[in-house]
């Protein structure tokens, strides 16, 4: 018998899905576009995922925790709807794999200056890969490993109390700020992960309240952001935030031990936890498009395509704006896909539900 997710498993792994590199830029995103107390914008986008994963809920409860793909395939031939499982499948292939040269670029910047950032994508690849290939259960318990070596992270931001000061707050509300639609697209990308809880239907108990499980995962998340932030702009103030590219390694780098330096490095790397991760999910959810496309190909097969056609599209962008600006495009997608996919979803089954309560008539 197959093994089940929990709940608690569940939310560990949207939270480890959600989180990754996104949160030592997201007080930059916050000062840069919304100005003064632009951690408050974290609340309205909290809001709205909340809302998104109600729609996702409700697919669950009206599907009666039917796949997602059956759902779809009892209303739409199957040969019309592989034009959306490749979209899907080469949408989040491709997410997996920027998110996965950001970390890595940023890695070479910080540790290895002079190393081709490939060289340590390739090794990520298979670390991901060997993770993959144990099947959604055992990924949900790694990521509740991998998730005790990287939360005590939070923890280090009482280092800064001592620092803290309230009058670079200011009592101003979002204000200095400019280009406000775009940064709220791109902090809201900081949130994606959850959407991909639509994959998780035949994988989750029967009485895995999944709903609840998603919503403390997203919880966990805004909260840890909120931190970080309220952290960051009491410490620089908004206008130095405003200019500094990774505020938070920067604020990492203020931490000194007598026996260690360059301390930013070493918790970076406890980063890769997550970003693992993320990439693995995202490539988990490409593969299970996938395989509706090919399902005679073995998984493990079809997840190596996957794996190696990342490797190989990672080394067009080999520069961070280039990566930055292929990353922001596939989110905004991806955001769309995150709403329109649910309520596409809930027109099927009310739908069908219409029919067959015509046919018994």
């Amino acid at each position: 018998m197959q093994e089940k997710l929990s709940k608690f498993h569940t939310a560990i792994l949207i939270y480890m899905t959600q989180s990754g590199i996104v949160v030592f830029s997201i007080p930059q995103m916050e000062a840069k576009y919304f100005g003064t107390n632009g951690w408050l914008i974290l609340l309205p986008i909290f809001l709205l995922c909340s809302f998104n994963i109600f729609l996702i809920s409700s697919v669950y409860r009206l599907g009666k925790g039917r796949s997602i793909f059956d759902i779809l395939e009892t209303s739409i031939p199957k040969a019309l709807l592989i034009p959306l499982y490749c979209g899907l499948s080469a949408l989040w292939t491709m997410i997996g794999c920027l998110v996965a040269k950001q970390y890595m670029l940023i890695f070479q910047m910080l540790a290895f200056p002079t190393t081709n950032p490939m060289i340590f994508k390739a090794v990520f690849d298979v670390l991901a890969l060997l993770l993959l290939t144990k099947g959604i259960y055992n990924i949900g318990k790694a990521s509740t490993i991998f998730f005790g070596l990287v939360i005590w992270l939070s923890f280090l931001l009482i280092y800064f109390f001592s620092d803290f000061e309230w009058v670079r707050i200011t009592p101003f509300v979002l204000k200095g700020g400019h280009d406000s639609l775009n940064g709220f697209l791109q902090i809201y990308s900081a949130f994606l992960g959850y959407e991909l809880s639509l994959l998780l239907f035949p994988y989750v108990n029967k009485n895995t309240r999944l709903p609840l499980a998603i919503q403390s995962g997203l919880m966990i998340t805004t909260i840890n952001y909120a931190a970080v932030s309220l952290i960051s702009f009491g410490f620089f103030g908004y206008a130095m935030l405003a200019e500094t590219f990774l505020p938070v390694i920067d604020l990492l780098a203020y931490i000194e031990l007598p026996f260690v330096e360059r301390l930013e490095n070493l918790f970076y790397t406890f980063v890769l936890f997550s970003t693992i991760i993320t990439f693995v999910m995202y490539v988990w959810a490409a593969n299970e498009s996938l395989q509706r496309v090919i399902p005679k190909v073995p998984v493990k097969w079809s997840a190596v395509f996957l794996i190696v056609a990342a490797f190989i599209v990672a080394f067009i962008p080999d520069v961070m704006s280039q990566v930055q600006s292929w990353l922001h495009f596939l989110t905004y997608i991806e955001i769309a896909v995150s709403f329109g996919l649910p309520l596409l979803l809930i027109v099927i089954i009310l739908l069908s539900s219409t029919r067959k309560a015509h046919t018994h008539e």
